[in-house]
């Protein structure tokens, strides 16, 4: 039977908007069914916060996604829990589910555990890279430049997010690319607002990064992605609308 869903406010009691404010005037998002249904919903609404396209701080109404998604309530619900349990949602009582709101504190402590696991990345990929990976990097380096052009941030932060994990399987360290990959999901959501700010800087260091990689210079390799994730760091925390 099917569930029939009242027109819902835009806009909560707090005036903050809605999941439905957020996603009106987008296509819906129908999920498709291989997989279960509720890791796949799981996957949309996760993509749907790391993009930003649900913000920090948005209610998110089961109702809506539920129709957005193209099914029932109930996997909505079962999603919403799943990540309220690894820190993107909170639930609140008799207000209902929000977009976890990140503190500095959090950047800081993931962005810090991001730095010393790419910095060691670097270091590694430029040992063993061979003249087949370095061509690979400055093909990607050429997405992300043509991202930049369009002024592209979407692009910019799967750009961004391709050429590090490329870097990372250079390695041949199974260990580090997966404790990388357990934290590839949160640096996207903090780097999408700085994306486009950075973006210029962002990619002449990822250029200067691909040269020692080609070099076989380790040391500064390792120096290059140490500064960047640095610079990165800092870029969140100096973001327009960022906490003072």
């Amino acid at each position: 039977m099917t569930e029939s869903v009242s027109p819902l406010p835009e806009r909560g009691p707090t005036g903050r908007r809605t999941a439905k404010g957020s996603l009106a005037g987008k296509s819906g998002s129908r999920v498709e069914r291989p997989a279960p249904l509720r890791q796949v919903v799981y996957d949309a609404l996760a993509e749907l916060i790391i993009n930003r396209t649900l913000e920090p701080g948005q209610h998110l109404v089961e109702a809506d996604l539920a129709e957005y998604l193209g099914v029932s309530r109930q996997p909505v619900r079962e999603a919403l829990q799943r990540l309220q349990s690894e820190g993107w949602v909170d639930l609140r009582p008799a207000q209902g589910a929000f977009v976890h709101l990140p503190t500095d504190e959090e950047a800081d402590q993931l962005l810090g555990v991001r730095a010393v696991l790419e910095t060691h990345s670097a270091r590694l990929a430029a040992a063993c890279a061979t003249d087949e990976d370095i061509k690979r990097l400055w093909e990607l380096q050429d997405v992300g430049m043509k991202a930049l052009a369009a002024d592209d941030g979407e692009r910019l932060v799967a750009a961004n997010a391709d050429l590090h994990s490329y870097i990372t399987e250079l390695t041949g360290n199974a260990v580090l690319s997966e404790l990388i990959g357990l934290v590839d999901r949160r640096v996207r959501w903090y780097y999408t607002p700085i994306a486009r700010p950075r973006g210029r800087d962002a990619w002449q260091e990822h250029a200067a990064l691909i040269e020692a990689i080609a070099a076989h210079n380790v040391d500064k390799a390792e120096k290059i992605m140490a500064q960047h994730t640095e610079r990165t760091r800092r870029a969140f925390h100096e973001r327009p609308g960022a906490s003072e």
